[in-house]
């Protein structure tokens, strides 16, 4: 899901900066915008799965194996690109049918709040319907938080500190990630109008969509004994092939 993302933004990002600026077609636009927020809402909807993950694990680890299997994992992702498409596809449907008078757009990939600068007919509707869009972002939030609480009472009762350093193992990454994701969305989308400074968006989308994608790999696989283990072991040997 990282690598669809930052395909939506990351190459015509980096061809907008080698050739300063780079034209693109009103289509494209709208796909490149579509599937980013398509994209995007199916990670927030995957971070509130993955909460709830974490919550049977370690509140409920005798009964994981029932509650979580195979056709359980299979609904919960057809559940999730099938929320992210519902959910997207309105608010794109009535932004292609607008008018636009301008043909810059003041950011490195077409997000909404410069698609809705530019148009020259009325977007109040759209803003509407793009904050209720966005009450994906508030229930992924809501999951995580309910999971977490829990899952702090049930590690507040532990007595052995090798299953509390175990259970924080757990979470540590995932928790990282979604405090990244959640705290530069909730800037960028809570209110997805026109209001917001360009500079100050443009520098929170970078976050969003380079910077976090970038770090996931390394969040989630360093906590890994294994991966830490060859990670130093190849460090070493670069090391001493220098000396």
């Amino acid at each position: 899901m990282d690598i669809c993302f930052i395909s939506t933004v990351v190459p015509g990002m980096l061809k907008g900066f080698l050739n300063q600026g780079v034209p693109i077609s009103l289509e494209l636009c709208f796909i490149q915008s579509y599937f980013y927020f398509l994209v995007g809402t199916a990670e927030f909807l995957l971070f509130a799965v993955m909460s709830f993950d974490r919550y049977l694990a370690i509140c409920k680890p005798l009964h994981y194996t029932i509650i979580m299997h195979r056709l359980t994992y299979c609904q919960l992702i057809v559940g999730v690109w099938l929320g992210a498409f519902f959910t997207t596809l309105l608010p794109t449907v009535l932004i292609i049918k607008l008018q636009f008078c301008n043909n810059l757009i003041d950011n490195f990939f077409c997000d909404l709040s410069p698609l809705l600068t530019n148009s020259c007919t009325d977007t109040s509707k759209i803003e509407l319907l793009s904050t209720f869009a966005a009450s994906t972002l508030y229930i992924s939030i809501l999951v995580t938080i309910i999971s977490y609480l829990k899952i702090g009472l049930v590690v507040k009762k532990i007595d052995s500190a090798d299953r509390i350093g175990k259970a924080l193992s757990t979470c540590s990454s995932h928790a990282i990630v979604v405090t990244l994701i959640y705290s530069s969305c909730i800037f960028l989308y809570a209110k997805p109008g026109k209001g917001h400074g360009a500079s100050l968006n443009k520098g929170v989308a970078i976050l969003n969509t380079v910077v976090v994608p970038l770090l996931n790999p390394f969040i989630y696989t360093l906590r890994n004994q294994s991966v830490r283990r060859s990670f130093s072991d190849k460090l070493l040997h670069i090391f001493f092939k220098k000396q």
